[in-house]
């Protein structure tokens, strides 16, 4: 712009000339125009020094606040998901461990019924074989009581039928011979 001003400044006569003929044409005060000028420049220096540098400043702090909480929000996020994986992970986990734990107690409470009624059958079975055993013992009682009862008569009927008393030896001997003649039949 000071060009052209510079060119129409040599056309007229001079750049004093030119500066006074625009300044009484537009009604322009010179020494008013620098004073205000200079009112202007000191003024902007104040707001520059005082309030848009310490606002810009303010401005700047918190575009950084907000990109290192956008940062972190970030990493928040990405944190909060590897623990959402972990945690996930590690219920799977404890689930599979509850379900062995579950199948494992279930075999071993199988495996303990099975003891106790493979126990309860040779319980059974020993009760069984003692109640036999007491059985034959019984009978076998019963049959000697038998043979002695049988011997007995036999012999009181012999006596009878022979009409006379016999010595201890003969009834003895008569009750060898009913015995074994009966355990011959």
């Amino acid at each position: 712009m000071s060009y052209p001003l510079f060119l129409l400044a040599e056309a007229s006569g001079g750049l004093t000339e030119t500066i006074t003929k625009i300044s009484t044409d537009f009604g322009v005060d010179l020494p008013r125009l620098l004073a205000q000028v200079v009112n202007f420049s000191i003024v902007a220096f104040v707001l520059w020094k005082f309030a848009f540098k310490p606002i810009m400043g303010t401005i700047h702090e918190r575009q950084k606040q907000i990109e290192a909480g956008l940062k972190y929000s970030e990493q928040m996020k990405a944190e909060l998901e590897s623990a959402k994986q972990i945690n996930d992970q590690q219920f799977k986990d404890a689930q599979n461990k509850a379900a062995q734990f579950v199948a494992d107690t279930q075999k071993s409470s199988k495996d303990f019924a099975d003891k106790q009624q493979q126990e309860a059958i040779e319980k059974a079975n020993a009760i069984l074989a003692k109640a036999q055993a007491a059985i034959e013992l019984e009978k076998k009682k019963m049959l000697a009581e038998a043979r002695s009862e049988i011997s007995r008569l036999v012999v009181a009927t012999t006596q009878k039928v022979l009409a006379r008393e016999l010595s201890d030896a003969d009834r003895s001997r008569y009750n060898d011979a009913a015995a074994k003649e009966l355990t011959n039949v």
